[in-house]
């Protein structure tokens, strides 16, 4: 455009050598943009009033231009600002004695960014100029840029707007496009005392930010012209906190902070040390690279505050504000080395301490120690470093019980007059000797290892993990902590242990486990133990579990089949029970191996048994596996019956055909005698005919059949699906020997309500009796029959039975012949027991009656005299109301009466 305008008019001399050097200048202008380099310091440009446009048709490089030079000759000023449509900013070029700026789009032919340091002084500025200065706040959240007009009256119509575009190009490699479509404005906060402030939130600190100023005054727009920045170069960090003075071990004194928050570079610090806070007061300023700084004892005892600052280590930035003043004389009191201690169960720590008491240094063979202020340390474990320093060394330590909220020991350091400092050092002692075990599943595949702590006992913020090492093959004899270890993720089970699993796994591997303690104090670890998989295998349970009784033998037969994965070299156990609600167990482990069966001798031979087996490896590695299914031995006939069962007769006249009917009842056979059921009862028949014959009872206890004969003989077998009992009874009936008067009396004794007891005397006679049956049955209730045999050389018997002594009770004894029964001996009433009786059944009461008397009268005793006791503690002041002057001549016994 400005070239074909020269030849347009070059044939005006005069002109010609004007718009020549116009035209080199904008030559130039169109190729490059200069921007300013913000660092970490303030600096100034200049706003440009945009008046003058030159437009031209044949060239889309410039739009709209103004040059300082026509501006410097006085141009008249007599244009419009051009308000644009889209966003676009001044693109300049200047040296120490001028600048040219043209308005310019980013739509247009890119222009390359040419860096520059060089502030524009305020003599070439025509229009105002603005002191700027920029940094990033010390949380890293936010980039202020603070703006000042020197010239410019701001009125209540003011806009500031700052435009911004981000690049990840540097400043030398970027162009005008990059502005394309990028920009954004963050408006900017003023105040009427010609500031303003710009905020852009959320800064990428490595990035460049191209930047650039925009004022609407009215409708009077003002410009600045471009500005770059990388935000890592102006930070301004937040002053250091938490200033301090701690002690080293030899006894020397440092102060230290921390940093507000986590910088991405290293920082420095400056140390500023005062004599006082006055303005007057002496100060030492030191440079420090770490986040503590010695000071010697003479600069501690003559300083009163300390104050740190901070900027990058490397790069520029601003420096902090200065921390807030710390005062050394109360941080230099009592200092501990180290303040905090973190250490396992069972080891030995060591405490420095230097005590000040007004400001003076107390000797440390005047230090005393405390304990939670409550135990004196003895002098035995002290150590006179030097003059200034005294150490205490605590041996042997037990784990650390809470007390609330504390979980540390205080330890003070005190004045051997008892004067003891506010501030003590802290003792954490954790116990880490966790137990950790390993098991290998029945199929190889995995290892499950479990550990717990107690949750009461773990310090808030610390945390617990598995770590482990893999050897390539076994354990070593004494396992250590290598360098390189795994972590292992465990989960927290709900009884407040870990499970940790290994899969896959290296069956001859040696793993290395311990546990790390981590707290923000320091780490601790437990003592590491090493697992072979292949030695903690807990097997698959034994199958196919099978359980029956033999026969003959009556043993416990177990049998089953060895579990999946194992070999021979196993060891069982077997445990066995009844099967009922609430099972006993009783364990049987086998000696001889390898088996896969057992006989176990049990108690009880009829009673159903449930079975269950379990193995573990023959050398004693690994677990016991668990439980197999239970088997269940049924019930079954083992052998005959070991004998019939005892029965007796009961007789029945039938008048009508003259004949007698015999019932004959029996008890069932107990399991013991059966072996284990009845099928059936034999009743074998015989006569004095030498008749026989027998008759079969499959269900029930009781037969009847009509007595017709002289004699007749009874015996019952009991019979199950192995044979018939070999051991029976017999019972003969005869119709002389019933008639046989053998019993001469017979008594009934009541006792209590369960118990009566029946004696009887004997006739002279000359049979044998072989055993007496007592038959008794209560008269008021229609019920059967009960009765009882007893043993032939006895003439009492107590009957156990549910008696209602005032109904009436028929009791009957019959004496039992080799060869038939005798005639009975019947009584229906209760006889008073004699005194021998009565002796015998309430000497036990006659015993415990004195007891229980001499007991009561104690208890009596002790009673009175406790109230006399009472009475005396507490009614010893009560005045005597005969001796009140009121009283004098009344008579209290009349007074009595009348009541």
């Amino acid at each position: 455009l400005h070239c074909q305008v020269i030849r347009t008019f070059t044939f005006i001399f005069g002109i010609f050598s004007f718009v020549f050097l116009f035209a080199d200048f904008i030559h130039a202008a169109v190729a490059r943009c200069m921007v300013h380099q913000i660092l970490p310091r303030n600096f100034t440009l200049p706003c440009m009033l945009l008046n003058e446009t030159v437009l031209s048709p044949f060239s889309a490089g410039v739009v709209e231009s103004w040059s300082g030079l026509r501006r410097e000759r006085g141009a008249a000023e007599t244009n419009p600002p051009l308000l644009m449509n889209e966003e676009s900013f001044l693109c300049c070029l200047w040296s120490d004695n001028n600048i040219d700026c043209s308005l310019y789009r980013a739509s247009m032919q890119p222009r390359m960014f040419i860096p520059s340091e060089i502030s524009i002084s305020a003599s070439q500025e025509r229009d105002s100029n603005w002191n700027i200065e920029c940094w990033i706040k010390g949380t890293l959240d936010l980039l202020v840029c603070s703006l000042r007009f020197l010239k410019l009256h701001l009125g209540p119509d003011l806009k500031v707007n700052l435009l911004y575009a981000v690049s990840d190009l540097p400043l030398g490699d970027a162009s005008t496009s990059s502005l394309k479509g990028t920009a954004v404005a963050a408006r900017c906060g003023c105040s009427e005392y010609g500031k303003c402030e710009c905020c852009v939130p959320s800064p990428r600190l490595n990035y460049t930010y191209i930047m650039w100023l925009k004022i609407v005054t009215g409708v009077t727009p003002l410009w600045s012209p471009l500005m770059a920045v990388k935000p890592t170069d102006i930070v301004k960090p937040e002053p250091p906190l938490n200033l301090h003075l701690e002690m080293t071990e030899k006894g020397e004194v440092k102060i230290c902070w921390s940093d507000p928050v986590l910088m991405p570079f290293p920082l420095q610090y400056e140390v500023n040390i005062s004599g006082n806070a006055g303005q007057n007061g002496w100060q030492v300023v030191q440079v420090a690279l770490n986040t503590s700084l010695a000071i010697d004892n003479p600069l501690l005892d003559s300083s009163y505050f300390a104050q740190v600052r901070c900027k990058n280590r490397y790069g520029p930035g601003f420096w902090s504000d200065w921390s807030t003043p710390y005062n050394l004389k109360l941080g230099a009191e009592v200092l501990y080395f180290p303040s905090k201690i973190l250490t396992s169960v069972g080891s030995n720590v060591s405490f420095h301490c230097i005590y000040k008491n007004k400001n003076k240094n107390v000797l440390s063979r005047k230090i005393v120690w405390w304990l939670n202020l409550a135990e004196e340390i003895p002098e035995s474990q002290y150590t006179l470093v030097n003059d200034r320093v005294s150490k205490v060394t605590l041996f042997n330590l037990k784990a650390t019980k809470p007390r609330g909220n504390f979980f540390y020991n205080a330890l003070y350091c005190c004045h051997q007059n008892r004067e003891c400092h506010h501030r003590y050092a802290e003792l954490y002692v954790v116990d880490v000797n966790i137990n950790i075990k390993c098991e290998t599943d029945g199929y190889l595949t995995k290892m499950t290892c479990r550990w717990s702590t107690n949750p009461n006992t773990l310090l808030v913020g610390s945390s617990l993990q598995l770590r482990y090492y893999r050897s390539k093959i076994y354990c070593p004899n004494f396992p250590s902590i290598p360098p390189e270890s795994e972590v292992k993720e465990c989960l927290l089970q709900r009884n407040h242990s870990y499970e940790c699993i290994f899969q896959p796994i290296f069956l001859l591997s040696g793993y290395t486990l311990w546990i790390e303690f981590k707290h923000s104090l320091g780490t601790l670890e437990s003592s590491p133990t090493c697992v072979v998989p292949a030695d903690v295998v807990k097997p698959l349970p034994p199958s196919d579990i099978k359980a029956e009784i033999t026969r003959n033998d009556g043993l416990l037969n177990v049998s089953w089949t060895n579990p999946v994965f194992t070999n021979d070299d196993l060891k069982f156990q077997i445990r066995y029970a009844e099967n009922r609600e609430e099972l006993t167990w009783e364990l049987y482990e086998i000696s001889n191996v390898p088996t896969r069966s057992a006989m176990i001798k049990v108690q009880k031979l009829c009673v159903e048994y449930v079975v269950q087996v379990r193995c573990r490896a023959l050398d004693g590695l690994g677990y016991w596996s668990n439980w197999s299914r239970s088997a269940y031995a049924a019930v079954r006939d083992i052998k005959a019956p070991l004998q019939g069962p005892e029965f007796w007769r009961v007789v029945v006249e039938d008048p009508a055909r003259r004949q007698k009917n015999v019932t004959l009842v029996w008890k069932p056979l107990m399991k013991n005698h059966s072996l284990c059921s009845v099928s059936r009862y034999i009743i074998k028949h015989q006569t004095s005919e030498n008749t026989t014959w027998s008759e079969y009872v499959d269900k029930g206890t009781t037969c009847l059949f009509p007595w017709t004969e002289h004699t007749h003989t009874i015996t019952v077998l009991a019979m199950n699906s192995i044979g018939v009992s070999s051991i029976n009874f017999n019972l003969t009936l005869s119709q002389q020997l019933s008639t046989v008067d053998a019993v001469q009396s017979l008594i009934a004794y009541p006792v209590n309500s369960t118990c009566v007891i029946l004696t009887w005397t004997l006739s002279p006679h000359t049979y044998v009796i072989t055993s007496f049956v007592i038959e008794w049955k209560n008269l008021n209730k229609e019920e059967e029959m009960k009765w009882v045999r007893v043993p032939p050389n006895t003439s009492k018997y107590y009957i156990y039975d549910h008696f209602i002594l005032i109904e009436k009770y028929h009791f009957s004894l019959y004496p039992v012949f080799a060869g038939g029964v005798g005639k009975s001996r019947v009584t229906d009433e209760f006889t008073k027991v004699p005194d021998g009786y009565e002796n015998q059944n309430n000497a036990s009461l006659y015993m415990v009656l004195p007891i229980v008397i001499s007991t009561l009268v104690l208890l009596l005793g002790a009673l009175l005299i406790s109230q006399q006791r009472m009475k005396k503690l507490f009614w010893e002041d009560v005045p005597n109301p005969k001796n009140c002057s009121w009283a004098q001549g009344v008579n209290f016994q009349k007074r009595m009466d009348i009541l």
